[in-house]
């Protein structure tokens, strides 16, 4: 079983930067895609960032400019820099990751999520 656990998220104003962590514990053989997605009330959960294995990035075109993903394969981690924070980016983040799992010969492929952490920018 693979685990993701976030921090980094909290209370900032309009204009401000954030950088939330994620970590990937558990018996882990290999990792494909990582990302973080958002969601805020009333609304359906968004890409904001993506990473492959190789380094590729892809952003959601309102946070372009602004956000930086990136991973550390050695750590199982994935971070997302945020800076010039907006009220619309008021949302609950969760991070993501496609893992490979298992035990001996048997394993198996599946995505992975944290719990979310809350990021609220006041206006």
């Amino acid at each position: 079983q693979v685990q993701l656990v976030e921090s980094g998220g909290g209370l900032v104003q309009t204009g401000d930067s954030l950088r939330l962590s994620c970590a990937a514990s558990g018996t882990i053989f290999s990792t494909k895609d990582m990302g973080w997605y958002r969601q805020a009330p009333g609304k359906q959960r968004e890409l904001v960032a993506a990473i492959t294995a190789g380094g590729s990035t892809n952003y959601g075109d309102s946070v372009k400019g602004r956000f930086t993903i990136s991973r550390d394969n050695a750590k199982n981690t994935v971070s997302l820099q945020m800076n010039s924070l907006k009220p619309e980016d008021t949302a609950v983040y969760s991070c993501n990751a496609r893992v490979v799992t298992g035990r001996s010969l048997v394993r198996y492929e599946y995505d992975a999520w944290g719990q979310g952490t809350q990021v609220t920018v006041s206006s």
